[in-house]
C-alpha cells in the first residue's frame, strides 16, 4: 500500500509540475497574432485536466495513507502491549506505570498523526522542489542564484528551529508523564483527598507541573509559529525579487526581436512558477517539520520499551518428578536498585498437602519471598524448586498452572464475575459448576447468590462496585478455580472477618487436603494451626516450627502472640 502511495504522488507532481509548461504555452498563444482560440481553449482544458488527475490521485493517496497510518499505529499499539506484558516488577518499576500508559496512547498517537500526514508529503516535497529545480536550472543561471539563496535561508532557519526545540519536546513528555502520574494518584485516592480536605493541595501540585508543562509548550510553538509566515514571506518575496530582475532581463532583450522577448516573457513567468513551487514544497516540510520533534521524541520512548530486555526468561520445562512441593535453598534477595539484601539465607521445605506460614513484622520480607515462588523477580543467590524443578526452568504456563498466587491487594477486572473468578488460561474447569464449587469453597457464594444477575453481575474496574471483603473471595475464588497444585496466599485473609476466615480455613482442610499452602498473615488465629510457621525479621529467618513450638522458643513469635492473644490463649 505504501508503494501504491509512492506511484500516486509522482502522478501528482508530474501533473502539478506540468501546468507550468501549459502556462508557457498559453501565454506565448496569447500574445502571438493570429492566435485561434480553439487552440487557447485546448490549453486551458489540458491545464483543467491535469488539475483534477492531480485532485483525483491526491484523494486516493490520501485514503490510503490513512488507511497505512492507522495499520501502523495499530502494530506498533500491540507491540507495545504485548512487550508490556512480558515485563516483570523490576521493569514495571524502571518505567513507571504512568510513563508506560503514556507511551501506549500519546506517543503512538504522536507518530500516528506524523505518518498519516506526513507520508505524502515528505516524499512529495523534496521530489517536488528536485524537480522543479531541474526544469528552471538551465532558464537563468541569475534567477536560479536567488532562488538558491532564498532556499539556503529558509533551511538554515529551520534547522536552528529544530535544534532549539527537540530538547524541550523531550522535556514535554516527560511532564506529560508527571501530570498522569498527578492525575491518576489524584483520581485513586479521591476519597482520601476529601477526607483530609486536601483538595487545595492536590490542585496546586497539578498546577506546579501544569504550568511548567504549559510554559514549555508555549515556547516550542512560538518558535514553530516564526517558521510560517517566514516561509511565506520569503516565497512573496522570491516572486516579487524574479519579477523584478526577470523585468530587467526582459528589458536587455532588442526590442525589434519581438520573438525572442516574448519567449523571454515566457521563460521567467514559468520560472517563477516553478520557484514558487520550490517554496512550497519547503512550506510543505514546515508543516511537517512542526510534527516531526514531538513524533521523534515519542519514538524514542517507544524504542526504550520494545528495546527493553525482561529480566525473566521462560524456560522451557514443563514436567516435574514430583507433585505439590516447595523448597527454598539457601536464597537470598535484593532489589535491583538497592545494594542490602532484603532476603538472606531461607531454607525451607514444603511437602504436598502440608501448610506452611509466614510471619513477621511490616517490612520483613514476606511478600518478597512469597513473589519468589510465583516468579515476579527471581533469586539472587540459591534456589527456588516447585515439584523438585527450579522455577526458572520452566515455561510459564508450566509453573502458572502449578502455583495459585493470590495477591495482598485483591485486583478485580471489569466484567462480571464469571469471567474474573475464570481469568486467564488453566488447567482448571470452565463450566459454571467449576465457578460455583471456587465461590463456595471461598465463602464468596452468599453473597453472589444474592445478586439477581449471579455469575454475570457486573463488575467495575478495580471492583469498585463490591467491598473490600467481597473483593478479597473473589480473589481467592479464582485461584481456586484454578485447581493449582501449590495455594499462596500473601496475606489474603486481613480483609476478612474472623468467621469468615475460620470457615474457609476449614473449607480448605476438608477439600484440599493434597494441596500444599503457603499462608502469609499478620493474625495468629490464622496460622496457629499450619504444619509449620516460619517467623521473619528483617529478611531472616529467626523461628521455624509449629506454634506450640515457636510460643516455647522464639521471643519474635512471643511478642507476636502476646499483642494478639490473651492470657488463657497463651498458657494453653
Amino acid at each position: 500500500m505504501a508503494a501504491a502511495c509512492m506511484i500516486l504522488i509522482l502522478g501528482q507532481i508530474y501533473f502539478d509540475l506540468s501546468l507550468p509548461d501549459y502556462m508557457s504555452n498559453l501565454t506565448v498563444l496569447i500574445k502571438t497574432p493570429g492566435s485561434e482560440i480553439s487552440e487557447i481553449l485546448h490549453t486551458g482544458a489540458g491545464m483543467l485536466g491535469c488539475t483534477l488527475a492531480s485532485a483525483v490521485l491526491c484523494v486516493i493517496c490520501g485514503y490510503l495513507t490513512a488507511r497505512v497510518a492507522a495499520g501502523f499505529g495499530y502494530a506498533i499499539r500491540e507491540s507495545v502491549f504485548n512487550k508490556i506484558a512480558d515485563f516483570g516488577q523490576q521493569e514495571m518499576m524502571a518505567f513507571s506505570v504512568p510513563s508506560l500508559i503514556n507511551r501506549t496512547t500519546n506517543d503512538i498517537t504522536q507518530i500516528q498523526m506524523l505518518v498519516a500526514m506526513g507520508l505524502q508529503i515528505l516524499i512529495k516535497s523534496p521530489i517536488m522542489a528536485v524537480w522543479a529545480i531541474i526544469k528552471i536550472v538551465n532558464k537563468s543561471w541569475t534567477l536560479s542564484a536567488i532562488t538558491a539563496g532564498f532556499v539556503v535561508a529558509l533551511l538554515v532557519l529551520m534547522v536552528v528551529i529544530i535544534a532549539v526545540v527537540v530538547p524541550r519536546f523531550r522535556r514535554v513528555q516527560k511532564l506529560m508523564d508527571h501530570i498522569n502520574l498527578v492525575a491518576r494518584e489524584n483520581l485513586t485516592g479521591i476519597n482520601v483527598v476529601h477526607a483530609y480536605n486536601a483538595e487545595d493541595y492536590q490542585n496546586e501540585k497539578f498546577e506546579r507541573t501544569n504550568s511548567t508543562l504549559m510554559r514549555t509548550q508555549l515556547f516550542n510553538q512560538r518558535a514553530f509559529a516564526f517558521l510560517m509566515p517566514a516561509v511565506t514571506l520569503a516565497m512573496n518575496a522570491l516572486s516579487l525579487v524574479i519579477y523584478w530582475v526577470g523585468a530587467a532581463i526582459v528589458n536587455d532583450v532588442p526590442a525589434v526581436d519581438q520573438a525572442l522577448r516574448l519567449t523571454t516573457f515566457s521563460n521567467i513567468v514559468v520560472f517563477g512558477t516553478y520557484a514558487t513551487y520550490v517554496i512550497m514544497s519547503i512550506m510543505m516540510m514546515v508543516m511537517i517539520i512542526m510534527l516531526m520533534p514531538a513524533a521523534q521524541v515519542s519514538a524514542q520512548r517507544i524504542n526504550e520499551v520494545l528495546d527493553a530486555r525482561t529480566s525473566l526468561h521462560e524456560g522451557t520445562r514443563s514436567e516435574a518428578p514430583e507433585q505439590g512441593t516447595l523448597e527454598f535453598r539457601d536464597v537470598s534477595f535484593r532489589y535491583p536498585a538497592s545494594g542490602k539484601n532484603v532476603l538472606e539465607h531461607i531454607s525451607f521445605q514444603a511437602k504436598r498437602g502440608e501448610t506452611v506460614a509466614f510471619i513477621g513484622a511490616t517490612g520483613s520480607g514476606k511478600t518478597t519471598l512469597v513473589s519468589l515462588i510465583a516468579r515476579f523477580y527471581d533469586a539472587t543467590e540459591g534456589q527456588v524448586l516447585v515439584d523438585g524443578v527450579d522455577v526458572k526452568d520452566y515455561s510459564f504456563q508450566a509453573l502458572y498452572d502449578r502455583v495459585g498466587y493470590v495477591t495482598q491487594k485483591a485486583v478485580l477486572f471489569s466484567g462480571d464475575i464469571r469471567s474474573n473468578v475464570l481469568f486467564g488460561e488453566s488447567r482448571g474447569g470452565r463450566t459454571d459448576g467449576d465457578v460455583r464449587r471456587a465461590l463456595e469453597l471461598a465463602q464468596a457464594s452468599e453473597f453472589v447468590d444474592k445478586l439477581p444477575e449471579g455469575l454475570d453481575a457486573p463488575i467495575a474496574q478495580g471492583g469498585a462496585n463490591v467491598s473490600g471483603g467481597q473483593k478479597q473471595r473473589l480473589s481467592i475464588a479464582r485461584a481456586l478455580a484454578r485447581k493449582p497444585e501449590i495455594l499462596v496466599f500473601d496475606d489474603s485473609f486481613s480483609a476478612l472477618d474472623y468467621r469468615t476466615d475460620a470457615k474457609l480455613r476449614a473449607g480448605l482442610d476438608r477439600q484440599l487436603k493434597d494441596t500444599t499452602r503457603i499462608i502469609v498473615a499478620q493474625r495468629i488465629g490464622t496460622i496457629r494451626n499450619a504444619d509449620k510457621i516460619i517467623v521473619l525479621d528483617e529478611g531472616k529467618v529467626v523461628g521455624m516450627g509449629t506454634h506450640d513450638q515457636l510460643i516455647q522458643t522464639c521471643p519474635a513469635y512471643q511478642e507476636i502472640a502476646r499483642s494478639q492473644l490473651s492470657q488463657e490463649e497463651l498458657g494453653a
